[in-house]
């Protein structure tokens, strides 16, 4: 298969990396050079270009310009001086008297904006980016207005609800309504200064990813919209923008009027309730009062058509090979859209849902929950960050679209059509981080927090100010621990960064009162016990810094996806080791790798205060054992990794349903004619045929299938005299090398066909055991190389006990089904009876066959390695990598334990034991079966014929009636 390095990558994202901001830069003209995407470029901070900026950035009258936390950690006038990067002078005055402002702000003073050079914004899951800015950049008390910078640093899973256009109180659509310099723009297409500079909405985390797997990923296309309002964008403006885009970002803007998106973001995707999808996602279902925002929403509207707007400019821009990679929930509906358009009907997509996905009980609580499956399901992998939502989401599809849903993906309504569902967990861009933190800024800011905090452990804690993210459980078990352990009053300081959000999220959150309350309580002259930073800038360099000095990091998210900035912190502690306490609800506490960090239940106040006792007077020894654990995991889990697995598992996936989708009626059937001649004059021949449904069509009903398993008796043990007959006269061809392929265990009609023709190769139960083939006579009578060997020897099969277990349990539930058990596998048999007899109740069935697959995949299957292969009324259980065609891979392979006698003699196979080609005499591989994998790896062979009678989408080079097969080998019986 080609590497995805091959292709160019269509990447979909709400906001683009890069936008269009109005006014002059440095240099004057759009013109100028962009700075890599890694060093966002600084405007110059000369007061005329000052004077271009939007009013957005504009200081308010009576508002202080924004500052660093060390420069509240300053008193006096000395937050208006830079700091020079060396050793921190030694008589720098008590800090703590300058923390009463952030719980309680002077009379007087309105609060600073929450602009983007915040600390970056973070679903929760976010992490870092470069440092853009050095404290030399500060401005001091006397300018009149702020400059525009871009933000402090990027997270590695960029916060969408955070904005750099936005003040707090404000929700983030705002940034898109026109300014007063938008307004005095030319909007029927007269120039109006603008400049590229890095775009604070997008999805840092993506951007970062990609950007560290620029190795592999060389091509690419972002299409997503600028964060802005562009109502006023004159035809000429866009056509710049297009143009300047596309040559110099590798991006392609979405045009959607600023009404629409607001209704579509703020409306219907946005973070705050009563708003949708957003809350959903995060098991947030409103309130009474609330729930007809939340069952009815009209903005639905507006969220199909930005997402047809996507569509359209993703086909626009399409090119044959481009694979398309949809992102988040903002764009659920654009798979769909995208599948159901001619020029990407056939296009590799995949979409990744950044954020965690719920339980089928809470997600079908949405109006629109079939719409938004449905167009999820239009991609070719769907990808989430634990294996938790994906098996979430798997049975939501189950149970409200009543699709078959089984372990590796959905079985779609449609000839041929299956989405893989696969897990992808999200990392950081390690090698980048350990860079950033050799900056010798950084090593300023931990020397002085260190001399600030003198004999004080600190806990440091990073989150949005909303209830999802469980900030007031945090400070609220800060303080029961400083209640139940008073000795460490006094020398536990919890710096808790609050990242921008709306002023109705910060009262939800209930933060602001608790924080008094504490400070009020157990603050002295020296000492105050938590530290909020809600309206604060922290750089990056500044957030490195208190990540390397923390005692501890705390996130108790009551939901979130992958809280990324535990990653950074357990790099950043890579001298002092320290502690981790981690809520469970998080996905990243759900690898085993992280599960060497204090788990907490946020809503366990008392828990989390004892894990806090815990974390800070645990031993070293004990702390740098929990920290490898944790740092094994944060070095293998990275950025790169992420990118690269997902991409790969994309394009396979594409491929494996490019073949299963394409119309039968387009394979041509068998052609004997021509198949004759190419049989007469080879000189050696290697069948392959299924037995089941090919050569032994059986009587599947209950009462035979019963008599079938015991061993010996019954009227079906063996297969038909027809089919016997068939074998032999193939066989008895000293040309022919015969192997017969089968599901069926070793006992019972195997035993016979191997006594009644020896000479014929046998593979049972799909791979685990292989008869080789009897060759001639020894002198007492016995067979000579005939033995039956076990494929799966040295494996654990200690799972066959919960599995029966489990399947007994479904036994019950659903009528007429039964448990087949085998010496390496067992089937499950749910219906016996017609195919279309009784609809509900096999409908019913089928339901209670995805039930049972899924959940012997999610309690055993990762656990002992275990495969399941569903069938049209059953579904099979069995080891892991074993399956005919690996058989089939061991018997083509010379001095194998079931190499062909032929192996060698007329072909060799390559080093990986996969194709096989002609050295010598003419060889035929003739495949007779409905294994499409193995179909797919024989015509790899140049020399192979491979036919289908699986009667559906099919790589085979021909199709037949499995009726006519008996029919087909009959005839080349008689070929001489």
């Amino acid at each position: 298969m080609s590497s995805f390095r091959n292709h160019r990558i269509i990447i979909a994202s709400l906001f683009l990396p890069t936008t269009a901001a109005l006014g002059e830069s440095s240099p004057p003209t759009p013109d100028h050079h962009i700075v890599p995407d890694s060093e966002p470029a600084v405007p110059q901070s000369n007061g005329a270009n000052q004077k271009q900026q939007p009013s957005y950035r504009q200081r308010q009258p009576g508002q202080l310009p924004l500052v660093s936390i060390v420069d509240d950690l300053r008193v006096g006038g000395s937050r208006a001086i830079t700091p020079q990067l060396g050793s921190p002078q030694s008589d720098i005055p008590n800090p703590f008297t300058r923390f009463v402002n952030i719980a309680s702000p002077r009379p007087g003073t309105t609060p600073r904006s929450a602009s983007a050079h915040n600390l970056a914004s973070s679903n929760s899951n976010n992490e870092s980016s470069p440092d853009s800015n050095s404290p030399s950049q500060i401005p001091s008390l006397d300018r009149s207005f702020t400059l525009i910078r871009p933000r402090k640093f990027q997270t590695t899973h960029q916060d969408v609800q955070h904005s750099a256009r936005l003040q707090r109180k404000q929700s983030r659509s705002s940034s898109r309504r026109p300014t007063s310099v938008v307004r005095g723009s030319n909007s029927d297409g007269g120039y109006q200064p603008w400049h590229i500079s890095p775009n604070t909405h997008c999805n840092g985390g993506l951007k970062n990813a990609v950007d560290s797997a620029k190795g592999r990923v060389s091509r690419r296309l972002w299409v997503g919209t600028l964060g802005s309002s562009t109502d006023s964008f004159g035809s000429g403006m866009r056509m710049s923008i297009d143009k300047r885009m596309r040559d110099m970002c590798e991006s392609v803007p979405v045009w959607i009027p600023d009404g629409e998106f607001e209704s579509c973001y703020d409306e219907f995707c946005h973070q705050a309730s009563p708003f949708v999808l957003w809350p959903c996602l995060h098991y947030a279902v409103p309130d009474a009062p609330k729930t007809k925002y939340f069952y009815e929403s009209a903005s639905f509207k507006q969220y199909r058509s930005v997402n047809q707007r996507f569509a359209d400019v993703i086909v626009e821009n399409y090119h044959e090979g481009d694979i398309i990679w949809v992102n988040d929930y903002h764009l659920m509906l654009l798979p769909g859209l995208l599948r159901s358009h001619p020029k990407t009907a056939l296009a590799p997509i995949g979409f990744f849902l950044h954020v965690a996905f719920p339980s089928s009980e809470i997600f079908r609580c949405l109006s629109v929950r079939d719409a938004l499956l449905k167009g999820v399901l239009g991609a070719d992998l769907v990808g989430f960050q634990t294996a938790n939502y994906a098996r979430h989401f798997r049975q939501t599809v189950s149970r409200i679209l009543a699709y078959e849903s089984l372990p590796k993906g959905i079985q779609v309504e449609g000839p041929g059509r299956f989405v893989d569902v696969g897990v992808f967990p999200m990392g950081i861009d390690v090698h980048s981080l350990r860079e950033k933190k050799r900056n010798p800024e950084v090593q300023y800011w931990v020397q002085l927090l260190r001399q600030r905090y003198a004999g004080m452990k600190l806990i440091v804690g990073r989150d949005k100010l909303d209830e999802i993210q469980g900030v007031r459980h945090k400070i609220e078990a800060f303080e029961h621990f400083l209640k139940a352990n008073p000795e460490f009053q006094g020398k536990v300081v919890l710096i808790q960064v609050a990242l921008q959000t709306t002023e109705s999220n910060e009262l939800a959150g209930g933060v602001s009162d608790v924080v008094a309350r504490i400070n009020s309580a157990f603050s002295t002259l020296t000492y105050q016990p938590v530290v909020f930073l809600h309206v604060q800038e922290v750089t990056f360099s500044q957030y490195l810094a208190l990540l390397t000095v923390a005692d501890a990091f705390m996130v108790t998210s009551l939901r979130e996806g992958m809280a990324l900035r535990t990653h950074e912190y357990v790099e950043c502690q890579e001298e002092r080791k320290r502690a981790l306490i981690l809520s469970e609800f998080t996905g990243t506490y759900s690898y085993s790798g992280f599960r060497s960090c204090f788990a907490v239940n946020p809503y366990d106040t008392r828990g989390t205060a004892k894990a806090i006792y815990q974390a800070l007077t645990m031993s070293d020894e004990e702390a740098a054992s929990r920290w490898q654990d944790l740092h094994n995991h944060v070095v293998t889990q990275t950025a790169q990794a992420f990118v690269t697995s997902f991409l790969t598992r994309c394009l396979r996936a594409h491929t494996e349903h490019a073949s299963l989708s394409i119309d039968p009626s387009l394979v041509p059937p068998l052609d004997l004619p021509r198949l004759i001649p190419k049989y007469r004059h080879s000189t050696t021949r290697l069948v392959f045929v299924d037995l089941e449904g090919c050569l032994w069509v059986r009587d599947m009903s209950k009462s035979a299938m019963i008599e079938m398993m015991r061993s010996g008796k019954g009227p079906m043990v063996e297969p038909p005299e027809a089919t016997m007959q068939v074998l032999e006269k193939l066989a008895g061809d000293p040309k022919n090398e015969i192997w017969v392929l089968s599901g069926l265990p070793v006992k019972g009609a195997l035993e016979r066909l191997a006594e009644r023709v020896p000479s014929v190769g046998i593979v049972a139960e799909n791979g685990c055991f292989v008869k080789t083939r009897e060759i001639g006579k020894k002198s007492n009578g016995q067979s000579n190389g005939a033995r039956w060997i076990n494929m799966v020897a040295n494996l654990d099969f200690a799972w066959k006990g919960p599995c029966i277990e489990i399947l007994n349990y479904f036994t019950e539930r659903t009528p007429g089904s039964f448990v087949e058990e085998r010496a390496t596998s067992i089937v499950w048999r749910f219906w016996t009876a017609s195919s279309h007899s009784h609809y509900s109740d096999r409908s019913w069935a089928r339901r209670q066959a995805a039930e049972a697959q899924n959940h012997i995949f999610d309690s055993l299957g990762e656990r002992y390695g275990l495969r399941i292969v569903p069938g049209q009324n059953s579904f099979l259980v069995l080891p892991n990598n074993i399956s005919r065609s690996t058989a089939v891979g061991t018997i083509l392979h010379p001095g194998g334990p079931a190499c062909s006698p032929l192996g060698g003699a007329g072909r060799t196979t390559s080093s990986t034991g996969g194709r096989v080609s002609s050295v010598a005499d003419p060889m035929l591989v003739l495949a007779i079966g409905g294994d499409e994998k193995l179909l797919r790896r024989l015509n790899e062979l140049d020399d192979a014929e491979t036919v289908s009678t699986s009667r559906r989408g099919t790589d085979a080079k021909w199709k037949l009636d499995p009726r006519e097969v008996l029919g087909v080998l009959e005839t080349l019986t008689q070929v001489r």
